[in-house]
């Protein structure tokens, strides 16, 4: 293995003013604690600051999140910490390891985990404290230490730049639609909505069970995406504004079994709307923002038409090694959906830019090398 590099160049959070707030500089490779990893990459992936974590070469891509883009504004509702490196996404090769490190070796190929403290469970306000890219340094870097609990070993199958890809899209998807106490199964109907991440991995995961999936989308060429993926119906929500009354019609009048609603206020009713008697609805963000004219369901209304709104954070490193094993032993039908265009490190700003302006198709990715 090549002699580890002594610097590692880095982006950081510098003041609250967006992307003018994002600053790449070189900086000394931070020393390794003792149950730390160290990780050189070749995309950008997660990686927590010096003090339970191991080192790895990043041999992947990272991959862009909305919440750095509010990180970099101050509005981050859960904490972050001064001129951090943001991230959290990535995949790469582990360099070296602390003295007391046991789940990891150099030449190891791992992902990272957006919350580093939540191992098995349900969150707590202590397993969810820890967040790679806010309060802990992530992985907007060319090497980093991070912690050994908040690292899953890669599936077998992937490259490093699809592996990049689950940290957060993949377990959110995973946590919506089998980790709330009752798992999607064979036969039940799933909702999703557009393209993004999440809802890409959740069509996929979806088919894998057998489950039926009702997707919506905005263009033709976005249909044509999920259809391949295996949604058995495809609504076209600027088309048909009451999109929920036409899913639950697709259904025979029945209704879903679940929703994962990544749209926020704007889309909350009718995605209600689309409901069985006793549905769930799985919310995941709200990339449409929290303005605007719609009506939000309030919690009475979860009386009203007997159904459950249930908030999904990501998930923990257990849900993540259950996904990995399964996306494993299903590469032809579980592979990550990648947007053709791939950034530099040094092109983080314009990687943004790009996300902001929607003309995306599948995860935006960043190659360090």
């Amino acid at each position: 293995m090549k002699p580890i590099p002594r610097t590692t160049l880095q982006w950081n959070v510098t003041g609250t003013d967006g992307l003018a707030s994002l600053e790449l500089s070189e900086q000394p490779v931070p020393e390794l604690g003792d149950n730390q990893v160290l990780v050189h990459r070749k995309s950008l992936a997660s990686w927590p600051s010096i003090q339970s974590d191991q080192t790895w070469q990043s041999k992947a891509l990272n991959n862009l999140q909305f919440r750095d883009l509010v990180i970099s504004k101050g509005q981050y509702p859960y904490g972050f910490k001064n001129n951090v490196t943001p991230g959290s996404d990535g995949a790469g090769t582990v360099l070296a390891v602390g003295k007391h490190v046991t789940r990891c070796a150099p030449g190891d190929k791992v992902v990272t985990m957006l919350l580093q403290d939540h191992i098995a469970g349900p969150p707590t306000e202590a397993n969810t404290s820890r967040q790679l890219g806010a309060t802990t340094d992530g992985t907007f870097r060319t090497l980093g230490a991070f912690d050994e609990q908040g690292l899953v070993r890669m599936p077998e199958g992937l490259s490093f730049i699809e592996a990049a890809t689950l940290s957060c899209a993949g377990l959110t998807a995973w946590n919506a639609l089998f980790g709330g106490g009752r798992p999607l199964s064979a036969g039940q109907w799933l909702l999703t909505q557009g393209t993004g991440g999440v809802s890409l991995f959740a069509v996929q995961f979806a088919k894998a069970v057998g489950a039926r999936v009702i997707s919506t989308t905005s263009s033709t060429e976005k249909a044509e995406l999920l259809r391949k993926l295996g949604a058995d119906r495809v609504v076209n929500y600027r088309e048909t504004l009451a999109w929920g009354d036409e899913a639950k019609k697709l259904t025979g009048g029945v209704g879903v079994d679940l929703v994962v609603d990544v749209t926020g206020p704007s889309g909350l009713e009718q995605s209600v709307k689309s409901l069985r008697l006793d549905g769930i609805v799985a919310v995941v963000g709200a990339i449409a923002g929290f303005e605007g004219s719609a009506k939000v369901p309030t919690i009475l209304d979860s009386w009203v038409n007997l159904f459950t709104s249930r908030g999904v954070w990501v998930g923990n490193r257990l849900q993540m090694e259950e996904m990995c094993r399964a996306i494993e032993g299903n590469l032809g039908r579980l592979r990550p959906v990648l947007d053709e265009k791939v950034f530099k490190l040094k092109d983080l700003k314009e990687a943004y830019e790009y996300m902001e302006s929607g003309k995306y198709l599948g995860k935006v990715c960043i190659d360090v090398i």
